[in-house]
């Protein structure tokens, strides 16, 4: 919501200057069409050549999800910590082996099937069980369990902000584009030199400008905003991944199950992080 409401001002503030300055609005509405399709078409052709489907789909579904808030929320984050509070408790008391069950088939486990936010993440839920599956069987060191969690998150990192990166490199290009569709209105208006009055030369050679404005627009007023959104988002929508790590690590190196769930605590950011007194609270009600 809050991109639309950034276009809205983007577009006010621009054009509202431009007509307040004595500017012929009609210029730019004139040029806007044929100027868009040479700028938009080219940098959406080098988009699709650039990319791998998968990629496109992620940057349409990124964009797209900019509409919507980020898929955890404060109470997101609680179910969460709960859910590997009491799968950490049940460790402590009776064994890794007493949750094997639960991880190989959590949609039939009495423990995860409390925690309906956290099954439906497919992504998250199989994270959590391959990193309790580790623990069972891997017989690994806590040390070696962080770096093979710390090169699953970089890989998860990587692919999740490929799609931002992707938009990134096309407002850093449109701006590009917007010359090319320069050159071409000047080349357009060579035709007109020496045999028609100046003031139809200098109507072209301001239509020819629009382009480059129109480039520099789109580029850094509207894609590049998106782009930067999308890599926040992404970056909110790893936390819950970082959690899990730093709740497992914490356990493996012997700190007790509401020691490692207060570690994992600290990584939220303060809008989302509940505090300690609330989560007690709450982890208490999970016993």
């Amino acid at each position: 919501m809050f991109v639309l409401i950034g276009y809205v001002v983007v577009i006010a503030c621009v054009f509202g200057g431009f007509i307040l300055a004595g500017g012929n609005i009609m210029v730019i509405v004139k040029a806007v069409a044929v100027e868009a399709m040479i700028i938009g078409g080219g940098a959406a052709g080098a988009f699709v050549a650039a990319n791998s489907m998968k990629t496109i789909k992620g940057s349409i579904g990124g964009a797209l999800g900019l509409l919507k808030g980020p898929k955890f929320g404060r109470a997101d984050y609680v179910e969460l910590l709960k859910l590997l509070y009491e799968l950490l408790m049940k460790i402590r008391k009776e064994g890794l082996m007493a949750i094997e069950s639960h991880v190989e088939n959590p949609e039939s486990s009495a423990i995860f099937q409390k925690y309906p936010k956290v099954m439906a993440d497919h992504h998250l839920l199989d994270f959590i069980t391959d990193c309790l599956r580790l623990m069972i069987g891997g017989n690994m060191n806590p040390h070696e369990l962080e770096a093979v969690l710390e090169a699953e998150l970089e890989t998860h990192h990587k692919e999740a902000h490929a799609p931002a990166h992707s938009v990134q490199v096309v407002a850093d290009g449109l701006p590009a584009f917007g010359i090319v569709a320069a050159v071409l209105g000047i080349v357009k208006v060579m035709e007109y030199v020496g045999n028609s009055p100046p003031e139809v030369i200098g109507q072209k050679v301001a239509s020819a400008l629009v382009g480059t404005f129109l480039g520099i627009l789109l580029g850094y007023g509207f894609v590049g905003p998106v782009a930067a959104a999308m890599a926040a988002r992404s970056e909110e929508d790893g936390k819950p991944f970082e959690l899990v790590k730093t709740a497992l690590i914490a356990s493996v190196r012997g700190y007790p199950p509401p020691v490692a769930i207060e570690f994992a605590r600290k990584q939220l950011f303060s809008d989302v992080r509940p505090s300690f007194a609330d989560l007690e609270a709450e982890l208490k009600g999970a016993k």
